[in-house]
Parts: C-alpha cells; structure tokens; sequence
C-alpha cells in the first residue's frame, strides 16, 4: 500500500532505526517531491517555555518528531479553521497555523492540553524515498485504526496498540520487549 496525507506510517517490529524504532508517523504531506510527517510517540523531556519563554503555560508534551530540522517547533492540532492558516490533513487534524492566534487561545484558556502536539523536528522523505522503505517492509501503512487516537492516546501505548489491531503476525511483537536481549 502507498502512503498518502493523513495515512499513518507503523514502524515494523523488526525496524532498528534509532530514530524510527517503534514509531507511528503520520503522514503531513506527501507529493510527488517527497513525504514531510510526524512521530507522534517520543515525548522529550522539554517543555514549551524553554524553547519559548513568552509562550503562555500549557502543559502540553513537546514530542521527536523526527531527525530533519530539529532546531525547529511544529504542531498540529485539533482545533481546525480557529487557527488561521492551518491545513486539514486528514480526519479533524490540522498541521501548523499562525502560533499568535494559537498563543492568544491557550492564554484565554480556549484550549486544552490534548488539543495541540508540538514536535521538534520532522521526518522526511525525498522523491520516492519513502516508497522505497516500504516495499522494503520497514513501515506498515494504515489509513486509519478505529482504536487510535493520535491527539489523546498515551504516548508510549500508540505503538503496542496499533500492532494489536493489526494481522495476527504482528500481534505477538505487540508484547516484545524494546530490547530483544531482555527476552
């Protein structure tokens, strides 16, 4: 299956990338010159204020969300059109947007903390890249898991529970340790 926007990348089990190990991706963009998306289940141990200092307090994760242009703070969100400038990417969610209008929300108090995931970072895919790795079978690709909620699910659950929705192949590795060697 090919990806597209708004699909999710489901890092295979036996994928050892650092980075990408036991990742899910959603797919922010994905065109003919490559694929831009999001690791939605690394948490970093940051907070928004020490990357902002005027950012209102919102104690909202900040996540990895992949190895390309780390220095720089993305989001999506939930919120939709009350966030000018974003863009639909699939089901309800929205990448990116002005960050004023966002602040000026979360300063109000209009917004909950399971309404926005910021990243540091994002992955990406030149031209063909990303078709290459799954031919490869590095990723499973969903269009969507009924189970699954980006936005509200814990972080360090969405691999094992996305697995569990999966072919029975995939079931048994669900409950594997990170390490193989603590088998």
């Amino acid at each position: 299956m090919n990806s597209k926007k708004g699909y999710l990348l489901i890092a295979e089990p036996t994928l050892i990338d650092d980075s990408f190990n036991r990742t899910i991706v959603l797919i922010a963009d994905h065109q003919e010159g490559g694929a831009i998306g999001f690791i939605t289940n690394k948490p970093l141990p940051v907070q928004l204020t020490d990357l902002l200092p005027d950012f209102p307090d919102f104690d909202a994760p900040i996540f990895y969300g992949g190895p390309v242009q780390q220095d720089n703070l993305y989001f999506i969100h939930s919120l939709g059109k009350v966030i000018p400038g974003s863009v639909e990417i699939s089901r309800g969610i929205y990448w990116g947007g002005n960050l004023a209008a966002l602040m000026e929300l979360i300063d109000k108090g209009e917004v909950e903390t399971h309404e926005v995931r910021f990243f540091m970072g994002y992955a990406g895919w030149q031209s063909q890249q990303l078709e290459g790795e799954i031919k490869e079978e590095s990723w499973l690709v969903v269009e969507n898991l009924p189970n699954i909620d980006l936005m509200q699910d814990h972080p360090d659950a969405l691999w094992r529970k996305a697995l569990l929705q999966m072919d029975d192949k995939y079931k048994i590795w669900a409950n594997a340790p990170s390490d193989p060697l603590l088998n």
